[in-house]
């Protein structure tokens, strides 16, 4: 009887996209006689099936989510968007349901090709009406790519099935279970990577992962690894394997305390130029971060002539760029497009500022975000940069934070940003007439950033504006200005 009411619903499940109180109910009643419900999933409407698993996976109706997967009639199944709370027995379920499908070979409803284990947003449950002709988009487009490229026997012959790894030493069950299942299956499935973190993870366990997830499937990769930079060596040749990488960072890697002093030097170039040759092989590399890492002193340029294609982020964190590095970046094509510059900690006050302005000139009409905090530049270098930075029409978000600049400068600076119409977040250091020595004057920091801020709306109105004091040596809080004054707790 249940299967005879939902099969005289489904003209009205075929013309609505959005779930009617009569859909509502059907469902709830297949949730209410699940076993008769398990039974017949081979014949309930497909129009049901998306609504019908986010109740289940919801009420945690396991059997019934192992028997919806199994007979899932879409082409991809982005479940994870719907598992954001972790669940051990759920993502069980989902698993043992690819098992199942897994031992049927063949079944004619059987169209699931990708199981999407990304905890990421998905427009399939918002469009999954369209997708009996085949189609299923993803907010990475990462679907699309495997409908459209792979060719047809290779997705007939094994399931895709997509994740995001974070390796750290102690993993959460249902990631310890997932990788467990992967391993035992990694002859059946064609087990992707999209976005890997690897957290002080030894290099043997990352060689073991990278025997079942490809390393060219991996479009994301950050290394939080702490080796040193011989360990990252041995790792490099996996690196040089993922031609898809589209972001990579890259922190925390330490200096050897094994290798002999008279020979360190020349181990330690072999070893340099043996991890930047697999950056040409990075033919998709858009993004890249580098955070401490002292070794690329002098070597920056060697990276950035191996890119093939251009980078749309750029980003520095630590004291390792030499005047060489910086020397070499206005003439590098690959960084003529740049939307994103960061170059946070940079000695900047020691080194010609002259080729910074070069590449914000270059970077005029792409560059949306820069960030210069902590380079203790003075007066000299903000007023070479000025000009260029007052190019910059599409920067929607400044740092300066930790940098020496005056009031002068710090007011010429705000009265050349006419041009930044789209800027809606904007951080500029108090100016150094605010400081008595090195602690903080109050009074003059209330008096000087509401004229600045004055100076500043002559020419726009800012939507987001902050000035801020240096860390507090006794608190460590910051005295800001924004909407008004907030000292930090040694002034209150």
């Amino acid at each position: 009887m249940l299967l005879q009411d939902l099969s005289d619903c489904r003209p009205f499940m075929m013309s609505l996209q959005t779930p009617t109180p009569l859909l509502k109910q059907a469902r709830q009643a297949l949730l209410r006689n699940e076993e008769l419900a398990i039974s017949a999933v081979e014949q309930l409407p497909m129009e049901l099936f998306p609504a019908l698993l986010r109740d289940a996976l919801k009420g945690r109706h396991h059997r019934m989510v192992k028997a919806m997967v199994a007979a899932w009639p879409f082409p991809c199944l982005p479940v994870g968007t719907l598992m954001k709370t972790p669940n051990l027995e759920t993502f069980q379920a989902v698993l043992e349901g690819v098992d199942m499908q897994l031992a049927r070979n063949v079944h004619p409803r059987n169209k699931m090709k990708v199981l999407d284990l990304r905890k990421v947003r998905h427009e399939f449950w918002t469009l999954w009406n369209g997708t009996e002709d085949g189609n299923c988009s993803s907010e990475s487009g990462d679907e699309e790519q495997v409908v459209k490229v792979l060719p047809r026997y290779a997705v007939r012959r094994r399931l895709k099935v997509i994740a995001e790894l974070c390796l750290r030493p102690g993993l959460d069950e249902e990631q310890a279970y997932f990788l467990q299942w992967a391993q035992e299956r990694k002859g059946s499935l064609q087990l992707c990577c999209a976005k890997m973190k690897i957290w002080y993870v030894p290099l043997v366990t990352i060689r073991l992962i990278l025997s079942v997830f490809q390393p060219w499937h991996i479009e994301e990769l950050e290394l939080h690894t702490g080796w040193d930079l011989s360990t990252l060596t041995r790792f490099a040749t996996y690196l040089g394997y993922m031609r898809n990488l589209r972001k990579l960072s890259m922190a925390h890697i330490y200096k050897s305390t094994i290798w002999h002093s008279n020979r360190a030097a020349s181990r330690e170039e072999k070893c340099v130029m043996k991890l930047v040759s697999q950056f040409s092989k990075l033919h998709n590399l858009q993004h890249l971060s580098l955070k401490g890492m002292y070794f690329l002193r002098d070597h920056m340029k060697h990276v950035l002539r191996c890119l093939r294609s251009p980078l749309e982020t750029l980003s520095f964190t630590g004291y390792f760029l030499s005047e060489s590095d910086l020397n070499y970046f206005p003439s590098c094509q690959r960084l003529w497009q740049l939307k994103h510059l960061a170059m946070r900690g940079m000695e900047l006050w020691a080194l010609n500022p002259l080729p910074l302005q070069l590449l914000l000139e270059t970077v005029a009409h792409t560059l949306q975000s820069l960030d210069l905090q902590g380079c203790r530049m003075e007066d000299s270098q903000l007023t070479v940069l000025i000009p260029a930075l007052s190019r910059c029409t599409e920067l929607n978000k400044i740092n300066l934070y930790d940098n020496d600049f005056s009031v002068p400068i710090l007011k010429d600076l705000l009265l050349h940003t006419a041009n930044w119409s789209k800027m809606n977040g904007e951080q500029y250091p108090a100016p150094v007439e605010c400081y008595a020595s090195v602690y903080i004057d109050t009074g003059r920091f209330l008096h000087l950033c509401p004229e600045l801020m004055d100076a500043l709306r002559t020419q726009r109105q800012p939507k987001g504006i902050v000035f801020a004091t240096d860390i507090c040596l006794q608190c460590g809080v910051r005295c800001v200005y924004d909407l008004g004054p907030r000292l930090c707790p040694c002034w209150q």
